[in-house]
């Protein structure tokens, strides 16, 4: 949906109009959220947006049919977002989990609330101080379930601007821990490589 969207008679006449609306309102959101981890990451408050984060959004409607046998299942297997950031609208169905201390945790729907992933490549240009969250989605008897994923990434256009851990950000006690790479390749890396689990932030480290 951003920096070029689709002309809009080729998105669905059904959501249209509200997809577009939709989508213009997280990238206003995204601006603001960008602006709070700067300043949550000590930097000035436009800084991660002066990076173009804020530019790219990728907009992906989920459909999960209800499952008569759901411990036979697997929903969406456990991983973490390729992006900088991801706003996740879901229905009241539920489902999600997240990894933490090596427990999955429920991430029950709130009416009105949308839930805020870090994504990778924030985990790596802030040096790990924000992290990347694995998680994962569980079939379940009842549904369907509909969830809306919107990704901060300029994946679709194969930019050739590199992205590495925030100058700012590191010292001599704390040098960098990824080396640099493009949104595009590190998230063809990514979504390509074999589906085992494990970030893609591992390939990236120095």
């Amino acid at each position: 949906m951003a920096p070029s969207p689709p002309p809009p008679e080729e998105l669905p006449e059904v959501c249209r109009d509200i997809q577009i609306e939709y989508s213009n309102q997280v990238m206003k959101l995204g601006l603001v959220l960008f602006q709070l981890l700067s300043e949550a990451l000590k930097l000035d408050p436009n800084h991660l947006a002066d990076m173009d984060l804020d530019k790219g959004l990728a907009f992906f409607g989920h459909y999960y049919p209800a499952c008569p046998q759901p411990d036979l299942t697997m929903g969406g297997a456990k991983h973490s977002d390729y992006g900088f950031l991801t706003v996740l609208l879901q229905d009241e169905i539920g489902g999600l989990q997240i990894l933490h201390d090596q427990q999955w945790v429920d991430v029950p729907p709130t009416p009105g609330a949308l839930v805020i992933n870090i994504g990778d490549l924030l985990q790596m240009i802030s040096n790990d101080k924000l992290k990347s969250v694995e998680h994962r989605v569980l079939a379940n008897k009842k549904g369907p379930r509909v969830s809306v994923a919107c990704f901060f990434s300029t994946s679709i256009a194969p930019l050739t601007k590199k992205y590495g851990p925030i100058k700012e950000l590191v010292s001599d006690d704390n040098p960098p821990r990824y080396r640099e790479t493009t949104v595009h390749d590190y998230i063809q890396y990514s979504f390509y490589k074999e589906v085992d689990g494990v970030s893609g932030l591992v390939h990236f480290k120095l």
